[in-house]
């Protein structure tokens, strides 16, 4: 798998060579969340030209200052339809017993109506197939004010009692966060997020102790350079 990914990395890097390249990072969230004194972070980073870009993705919870759960992902993508890029990579997942990496499929970019997508589908290396896609959309109040109502939902083909997962649909998120961009670069926000995970998954969660539905308050800040 992973030198599928290289040879991959190899064959695009003559286009993006070829092109004028610049490059982002956003934190698209850095936020705590009230319900279980959680900290979440959401952070991505670009690098590349119009045709050919790499992109960098991490996400992942805090908990009582030590990490709960995170995921990197690090991806080859290329335009493909006039807002919409197709990504190939890898994605590495920390687990209790260690690390788990799955080959990355999928596609980001705007739909209509201005919706954010960003839609994904991982193979593990132990043949577990899974999706997860996101869509979000900014709504202007004001020059200012912005508000964001924000979706995710995940899919499972397998069941994976190790990570806490079974099949079928695994987890929705709906949230709806208010930020005031103080400059365009930078931006506090609050919100609020509902969260429920279905099925198997949601029969591991109680197994833990835990509750599988959750409403959180969140505060954070969302910013790029």
């Amino acid at each position: 798998m992973r030198l599928l990914f290289a040879a991959v990395l190899l064959a695009s890097a003559s286009g993006v060579l070829a092109e004028t390249r610049y490059g982002f990072v956003q934190a698209e969230r850095i936020e705590f969340r009230e319900a279980s004194d959680d900290v979440l972070w959401d952070v991505q980073a670009r690098y590349g030209g119009d045709y050919h870009r790499f992109w960098f993705k991490s996400e992942g919870v805090m908990h009582d200052g030590s990490v709960d759960h995170a995921e990197v992902q690090a991806l080859y993508s290329r335009a493909w339809l006039p807002f919409f890029d197709l990504q190939f990579g890898l994605r590495l997942s920390e687990i209790d017993d260690g690390d788990l990496v799955s080959a990355v499929a999928g596609i980001q970019g705007m739909a209509p109506y201005r919706f954010e997508i960003d839609a994904a589908l991982f193979l593990s290396e132990d043949g577990d197939l899974s999706v997860r896609a996101e869509a979000e959309r900014d709504l202007l109040l004001t020059r200012r004010l912005v508000l964001q109502p924000r979706a995710k939902l995940s899919l499972a083909f397998d069941d994976v009692p190790e990570i806490g997962v079974g099949s079928g649909v695994s987890e929705l998120s709906i949230g709806l966060r208010l930020r005031y961009e103080y400059t365009h670069k930078f931006a506090p926000y609050i919100g609020v997020e509902w969260h429920r995970s279905f099925g198997d998954t949601a029969d591991f969660i109680r197994l833990a102790g835990d509750d599988p539905s959750e409403t959180s308050l969140t505060a954070g800040v969302r910013f790029w350079f």
